[in-house]
């Protein structure tokens, strides 16, 4: 049985990153443990939070790990 129960802080996240030296606005969904990320409307990926509390990409172009950091911390804060 798949728990659809909403996870905490579920829900659409948008902030401005620094990507390739420029400051793009990242869009994040999140999902229970999948984070759905769209860099600028162009780069797509999905990351997978670990029970551990570290995110590991799954699917997508690849995001450097820093910038990886730097959504962890706006999604989920320093609880992890």
């Amino acid at each position: 049985m798949t728990d659809i129960t909403p996870a905490e802080k579920d829900g659409k996240y948008e902030f401005t990153i620094s990507y390739s030296e420029r400051e793009l606005t990242c869009y994040v969904e999140k999902e229970q443990n999948k984070l759905h990320v769209t860099i600028d409307k162009t780069l797509h990926a999905e990351l997978v939070i670990n029970n551990d509390g570290s995110i590991t990409q799954t699917e997508g172009a690849p995001i450097p790990p820093s910038t990886i950091d730097y959504i962890k911390k706006q999604i989920l804060g320093h609880q992890v």
